[in-house]
């Protein structure tokens, strides 16, 4: 326990940051000077109390951890109910950790507004960690709606030649969905007196309700991720977005979607769940196997690391919902290495991008003769993303892929193919981009990293490796909260209403 509401704190720190660069005052370079030192202090002093709780939390507890309860309607029975396990903690930490890069990220791109961009960041910060961290559905609807907004303003205030017409896309489509989550979230009030996440978790509902409450769950959580067929708002977003709007897009907010798997749809909705696990792996299968054929013939850099994120969040649900324990911890675990990996990509793009104002990869190449350290953390970062033994990005994938042949051969075998298509794209990428010709002369002239390009990639590298190497930093604090998970879906599977061991024979598989 730490004496301190350390959540609040994480949670409120970034909009006082933003509420101060508000009332920032004086010239346009004096405003946008202090709007960037505020913003980047304020996420910096955010990640010292994400790594101070990482590190005084108990790996060993199933539990939630650092809980804090106040009333907020107590005649509705909604409070004020904050805490993070095994599963939500690594995500708070992840979102802290990117926000500072993407501030320093956008330090010289971000020229126009930039008091409005800073204010929209460290609100956007609020809002990611809020829904990691909120134990009562009311207060987790809110913080995951919440987060639209400062995305659909950075996307399309700051965004490139179709920004507007990208950002009402991503916030329609990201809307509908969550307006049917609203829907399950007061059924399951009515049905149950309160909107309490633990507690909804301990009473599941009758069967017949619990499908309806998971294609409401679905709609808003597939969109979110997304999930084949309702992927193609997230091309047109990265392609319009910045640098950092498309990293902190990749990095966390399309983990909500599995997060609200994990927190809502297996404990809570169980027979649901299982029910509906055999359509979750074969749109996860074809996500997977479609987006990286689609991937293999973009000409612009951002559309194809922007598919390839659709392929990963494949895996992502393919593990969830095979319901084992090593597909569950695969899914999180492949969560967290895309969210460094896909945005340690985006910056890769970001730093040609602001040296040759394309993204288009026929305009690239040899540029390992003049960018010899940008060429080599490209190459870090590509391998991680096709899931090279010792990165990141291996571990997760084959997690999933073990969970995946324990619960069906069929699917795990098309799953595989997605492997292989990955280290297609990505290795014809860094060729097209690295290696060959150098036709363009403009491209020939640009510099290599400067050093604040280098600060921003040497703690996104290290992480990926170290990942890599040393998983169980990982896996070993997240077991108990997945062992916890697994043992409220299969309980809930056994009731009376629920569904014989013989109906679904993969859920007790546990090891």
């Amino acid at each position: 326990m730490i004496d301190f509401p350390i959540l609040s704190l994480m949670t409120a720190l970034p909009l006082a940051g933003a509420f101060f660069i508000f009332f920032i005052r004086g010239s346009e370079e004096i405003v946008a000077r202090n709007a960037r030192y505020t913003a980047l202090y304020t996420s910096i002093f955010t990640f010292a109390l994400a790594l101070y709780m990482l590190a005084r939390f108990d790996g060993g507890l199933a539990d939630f951890q650092f809980s804090e309860r106040y009333n907020w309607f107590p005649s509705l029975g909604i409070s004020y109910h904050m805490g993070v396990d095994g599963i939500s903690v690594f995500f708070v930490a992840l979102s802290a950790f990117l926000t500072p890069l993407c501030i320093l990220a956008s330090w010289e791109s971000i020229k126009s507004r930039v008091k409005e961009y800073m204010i929209a960041f460290l609100v956007l910060e609020t809002m990611m960690i809020g829904t990691f961290c909120a134990l009562d559905a009311v207060l987790f609807y809110v913080f995951f709606e919440a987060v639209l907004i400062p995305m659909f303003i950075i996307i399309g205030v700051w965004g490139g030649a179709r920004r507007v017409y990208s950002s009402f896309k991503f916030f329609l489509y990201t809307l509908l969905g969550s307006v049917l989550m609203l829907l399950a979230l007061l059924t399951l009030y009515f049905q149950t007196g309160t909107t309490d996440i633990p507690t909804l978790i301990e009473n599941p509902v009758a069967r017949d309700l619990q499908m309806w409450l998971w294609l409401a769950f679905f709609a808003s959580f597939a969109v979110k991720m997304p999930m084949w067929p309702v992927h193609t708002w997230l091309p047109d977003a990265h392609v319009e977005a910045p640098t950092a709007g498309s990293v902190i897009l990749a990095g966390v907010l399309l983990k909500m979607g599995g997060y609200g798997f994990l927190r809502f749809s297996l404990p809570m909705l169980p027979e649901a769940s299982a029910y509906f696990s055999e359509m979750v792996y074969w749109l996860s299968v074809i996500a997977i196997i479609y987006a990286s054929l689609v991937a293999l013939v973009q000409e612009d850099m951002k559309k194809l690391i922007a598919y390839s994120s659709v392929a990963h969040m494949g895996f992502v649900t393919l593990g969830i919902f095979t319901a084992t324990t090593q597909g569950i911890q695969g899914g999180i675990f492949q969560m967290i290495s895309h969210g460094v990996i896909s945005a340690a990509l985006f910056l890769v793009v970001g730093v040609v991008y602001d040296r040759l104002h394309t993204r288009e990869i026929s305009r690239y190449g040899g540029l390992v003769k003049n960018m010899p350290k940008f060429a080599t953390i490209f190459m870090i970062l590509m391998l991680g993303s096709v899931g090279l033994p010792g990165t990141s990005g291996f571990v997760g994938e084959f997690l999933t892929l073990i969970g995946a042949f324990k619960a069906n051969n069929m699917i795990a075998f098309l799953a595989t193919s997605g492997v292989i298509l990955g280290a297609i794209y990505m290795l014809v990428l860094y060729k097209r981009v690295v290696f060959g010709a150098q036709i363009n002369k403009d491209a020939a002239k640009m510099p290599d990293l400067n050093p604040r390009e280098i600060a921003i990639f040497i703690p996104l590298v290290v992480l990926v490796i170290f990942l890599g190497i040393f998983p169980n930093f990982v896996l070993d604090r997240m077991a108990p909260s997945v062992a916890k998970l697994q043992a409220q879906y299969n309980a809930g599977l056994y009731t009376e209403q629920g569904l014989e061991s013989t109906d679904h024979p993969e859920v007790l598989i546990n090891e």
